[in-house]
């Protein structure tokens, strides 16, 4: 289990970015989102750094 804080996350579509961006390196990956508080909760087989790389990639700076 994999836990992010990222910044910019507003609305139902960065959502969909985040968790298309995670499974296009794991299609199996359960994602969750909690826009408020700016969290992703991440099962994954991708390392911390793999995640980290696809986040900040889709445009979602990682906080923590």
């Amino acid at each position: 289990m994999l836990n992010f804080t990222v910044s910019g996350m507003t609305c139902g579509g960065c959502i969909n970015a985040v968790t298309r961006a995670i499974q296009s390196k794991d299609s199996q990956a359960e994602v969750k989102v909690d826009l408020a508080t700016q969290h992703i909760e991440l099962k994954t087989s991708l390392t911390k750094e793999q995640a980290h790389e696809l986040l900040e990639e889709a445009g979602f700076p990682v906080l923590s």
